[in-house]
Order: structure tokens, then sequence, then C-alpha cells
């Protein structure tokens, strides 16, 4: 198992400088990672950065992050400047608030408009639920709109939340969803045993900012 083909080589700080996001990039490149994920200020750079890698490498970015809550014709002017940009993957926060209003089908509504999106130009979608919000219903739910919006991937946590991913939540993703809808954790991986935890209980990907550290003890 190459654990480096798991990993989304992750950069979502506030104050992240170009030379940061360019040493991410020279790692992602170095360790061969699936790919990175950079705040929408950056799609463009992170692209011209990573023209010449021998080695395909996802470019990621966020959309609604962290919160959740902008209106839907936010998030798809966001999701358009990102695909023009060249972004090949939209990791894609669900409005929590309409969700917890019970507003079902606004929130299934507006990640179907955002995946077709996407889709219309071969990108994937990662929907970041923030399980740490849900309860086991919720969860429950949260699935069931993403398999109906066909999203590619749920995700666990923007990493803003009070806790990220863990072995038990993945697994019950995983038997939540169907299969074509993989799952990507995200929120405090720092360890290599979290890492092969997470991907034993179902995880395709992992978010982090601690993949060159995860690699060296691989």
């Amino acid at each position: 198992m190459h654990l480096n083909s798991y990993i989304d080589h992750t950069l979502l700080s506030p104050i992240a400088s170009e030379t940061d996001i360019r040493k991410l990039c020279e790692e992602a490149w170095l360790h061969a990672f699936k790919a990175v994920c950079i705040a929408p200020t950056y799609v463009r750079y992170t692209r011209e950065m990573l023209e010449f890698c021998p080695i395909p490498i996802e470019i990621a970015t966020v959309v609604g992050f962290p919160l959740g809550y902008a209106t839907t014709s936010t998030k798809l002017h966001e999701a358009e400047n990102a695909l023009r940009d060249g972004a090949t993957e939209l990791d894609v926060v669900m409005n929590l608030a309409q969700f917890k209003s019970i507003a079902y089908l606004s929130v299934q509504d507006e990640l179907r408009q955002l995946i077709e999106l996407a889709h219309a130009s071969h990108t994937l979608v990662k929907v970041i639920i923030e399980t740490a919000y849900l309860d086991q219903f919720e969860l429950h739910t949260a699935c069931e709109i993403c398999a109906e919006a066909q999203a590619d991937f749920v995700k666990t946590s923007t990493g803003f939340a009070p806790a990220g991913a863990d072995p038990a939540t993945i697994a019950l993703l995983r038997e939540l969803l169907p299969e074509s809808i993989r799952i990507k954790a995200s929120g405090g991986i720092r360890t290599h045993e979290q890492a092969m935890a997470l991907i034993e209980a179902g995880a395709s990907r992992l978010g982090t900012s601690a993949g060159v550290s995860l690699m060296s003890k691989a």
C-alpha cells in the first residue's frame, strides 16, 4: 500500500504565503502525493508550480469554506472561478445552517448544482459534512443527500470544527454510503498510526498538513 497515493497535501492557513504554497508543491512533487489542497486565491499559482511535474497531482480547492453558509450563487461563482483557474477537485462545505434547519431539499439542490457544474468540467467534488456537528441520524441523512446529489466523496471535516476524523466515524460512513462514493478523512491526522487506521476503516483519501511527516514514518 502506497500511503502517498492517499494524501491530499493541505495548506489552508489564512496567512499562507506564495513561498509556503511553493514549498507545498515541491513536497507534493517529491513525495508524489495524490493532490494538493489550497485556498482558491492560489489555484492559478499552484497550477503554474505543477505545470511540468512528471506525475499527475490533483489541484483541490475549497468552496464555501470553512462555514458553508454562503449563498448558492456565491458558491457557484467560487466554483466557476476555481474551475477557470485550473482546479481539478472541489472540496465543498455543505450548508450546515440549512441542514440543521431541516431544509434538506435546499441543501441537496445546492450540492446538485455544484456537482453538475464540476462534473461538466470533469472535476471531482468532495462534500464536507463536518461530522463533529452531526449525530448518527444526521450522518445518515447527510450521506443520503450526498448520494442523491451524486457526490464523488464525502469528507469529514474542514479542520476548523471541534473534532476531525476518527476510525469509528469513517467505518460508519463507509457503511452508510454507496460504494461509488469515496471517503476523505480530514482533521487532526498527525501520525502514521492514525493514517493507517483511517485507511483500514474505509478512507480513500487523507486530508492533512502533516503529509511529509507521515511519509517519513511510512
